[in-house]
């Protein structure tokens, strides 16, 4: 498998669609921006509308903007209204925007603001939109997680929203490790439709705006040290990019850089944490996910299953046994 996967490999996108979530700045911009000069029918979803639009405006291709604030089920139901109304088929579904080391905080819903905002808000997208994915062949969503699922990260179940304490780092992690457990758990889900798969991806270490919630003494590190060890948005941008159009990308694969630590390097299958795989926590958090945003599937329930019948191949590939 090549290492030197750019976006010139990318395959042509004509008539595709794709929704690209937080795609104003940074990884998402870049993303959508790739994906629209391949030729793909692009829609920024973008809490900032006005940004949106300027973000647009430095676009080539047929890309347009939609209103979708994370924070708030109401706007994301909105939105999703919004884009079954204007759109009759959905390529791809790329869950990018997140918010990263939040000071306590909760969204217009209640949920703590990394775990709404970073899963419940994109489960809540996901579920409202499948339908339009699931009649087309070699559809894909695409949740973009981060190696910070692997810092303090558990599902606290007792205490999803921290309300009894809170640590911005745990939050985060928390909120990473639920990207990557709904992409696995909806891949199980779909893997009897033979047409939508799930797809993960992170971007390493890159330059963008994502830290500017870190508190100060963290804040200056991260974005002094990312230019020198991390990587450019447009490189960071290049795992989503290939878990969204490498033909040979299969359901449940997670992408990321390619270089020592996955900090940096062209994108390639990587593995995520051994707790990532724990099926019955994943099938746990989709239920309280449901629970929480009144948002359920359109896709079949998969049969229940235990840890013992997941595994990862020597790629990284996620699979489950009959």
């Amino acid at each position: 498998m090549s290492h030197t996967w750019t976006t010139a490999t990318i395959p042509d996108q004509r008539g595709r669609v794709a929704v690209v979530t937080g795609a104003n700045t940074g990884l998402g911009y870049e993303t959508a921006r790739a994906l629209a000069e391949r030729g793909a029918t692009v829609v920024l979803a973008v809490r900032n509308v006005e940004k949106g639009e300027q973000a647009a405006a430095r676009m080539t291709g047929d890309v347009t903007v939609q209103a979708l604030d994370l924070t708030s089920l109401d706007s994301v139901r909105s939105a999703a209204a919004a884009l079954r109304s204007r759109l009759d088929r959905l390529d791809l579904l790329i869950n990018n925007a997140g918010v990263m080391y939040t000071p306590k905080q909760t969204t217009s819903d209640g949920f703590e603001m990394q775990f709404g905002t970073n899963h419940l808000g994109h489960f809540a997208l996901t579920g409202l939109l499948l339908d339009l994915m699931l009649p087309v062949p070699g559809s894909r969503v695409v949740t973009v997680s981060s190696t910070g699922h692997r810092i303090r990260a558990a599902i606290h179940f007792d205490d999803l929203q921290w309300e009894r304490s809170y640590s911005r780092v745990a939050a985060y992690g928390q909120a990473k490790l639920a990207n990557l457990m709904f992409t696995y758990e909806l891949q199980r889900r779909l893997a009897a439709h033979g047409t939508t798969v799930a797809v993960a991806a992170h971007p390493g270490i890159s330059s963008t705006e994502l830290a500017r919630h870190a508190p100060a003494l963290l804040r200056l590190p991260l974005t002094w040290l990312a230019p020198l060890v991390g990587q450019a948005p447009a490189m960071g941008a290049l795992p989503t990019l290939r878990a969204a159009t490498d033909p040979a990308a299969l359901g449940g694969q997670y992408y990321g850089p390619g270089g020592r630590g996955e900090v940096k390097g062209h994108p390639r299958i990587v593995t995520s944490s051994p707790d990532s795989y724990e099926v019955a926590v994943q099938q746990r958090l989709w239920a309280v996910s449901e629970d929480l945003t009144g948002v359920t599937f359109p896709v079949v329930q998969p049969e229940p299953r235990t840890r013992s019948t997941a595994s990862t191949t020597p790629g990284g590939q996620y699979t489950v046994n009959p």
